[in-house]
């Protein structure tokens, strides 16, 4: 497995009825790598990500993520539940909406998995729990209902819930578009401490600065196809194709930070 990417996407494809989402998109991701997908509204990102987990199940093309590899299109199977569970809970994904458990505490949302998936003793499961709400700064809100926790709290405590599985891969979708902008920063800082130990990530986001300074690389999506990537200073400086420059336009640069035009 050295020099292999830990992920590789090939020729994938999917339509939701007449409309071609993703059109024949390939990509690969180096261990340890962190890939954002920046784009407009549309452009076939978020499906990208759960067709990566298999939350969605492509048309046509290939998925290898470390050693599972799935082929899809006419003729193809999905493997058998049991497995398919095993690689999602492998390939640790916090969506835009933080999908807590309100009736379970902090604690309780963090081990569901660990106890439902992995199948844990709970008092190995709580340990491991807790050990992760630690790593995301929210050691003392164990016994906390979400409903107490403010958004970031909350989607702090979602990327704890994945990565107690210890997957080999993160995804996140757009996690921070739900936060108000005072939040943003709390969880973009926990992503950043992630790329710093070397966790391998791909990361749909709309935070362009983040993006500049945590990315390895940068891939630019428009109409369900892979318009531009490289490294992520060199597509978001300087980028060669005139949809990725249109697209960027929207966005003040000032010193190292972008942000939304109109913020």
């Amino acid at each position: 497995m050295t020099g292999e990417p830990k992920i590789e996407i090939a020729d994938l494809r999917k339509s939701f009825g007449r409309l071609d989402v993703l059109r024949g998109i390939g990509l690969s991701v180096e261990t340890g790598g962190v890939v954002a997908l920046i784009g407009p509204s549309g452009s076939g990102k978020s499906t990208l990500l759960r067709c990566l987990n298999l939350l969605v199940v492509p048309d046509g093309g290939r998925i290898r993520v470390g050693d599972e590899r799935f082929s899809f299109g006419s003729g193809e199977k999905l493997p058998p539940a049991k497995r398919l569970a095993a690689f999602r809970a492998g390939t640790g994904m916090v969506f835009q909406h933080f999908n807590l458990f309100p009736h379970m505490s902090v604690l309780g949302n963090v081990m569901e998995g660990l106890v439902t998936v992995r199948r844990l003793p709970k008092a190995e499961a709580a340990e491991r729990a807790r050990a992760q709400l630690a790593k995301v700064g929210l050691a003392d809100r164990a016994g906390q209902y979400p409903s107490t926790l403010s958004g970031g709290q909350k989607q702090r405590v979602a990327i704890a819930r994945a990565l107690a599985m210890e997957p080999g891969v993160m995804l996140f979708d757009e996690v921070t578009s739900a936060l108000d902008p005072e939040l943003v920063g709390e969880v973009l800082g926990v992503i950043r401490a992630l790329a710093a130990e070397g966790m391998t990530m791909v990361i749909v986001t709309h935070e362009i600065a983040f993006a500049r300074d945590v990315a390895n690389r940068v891939v630019f999506m428009r109409g369900g196809i892979v318009v531009e990537e490289g490294p992520a200073r060199q597509v978001i400086d300087a980028p060669r194709e005139d949809a990725t420059r249109t697209f960027l336009s929207h966005f003040h640069r000032g010193g190292a930070a972008l942000a939304p035009a109109g913020s």
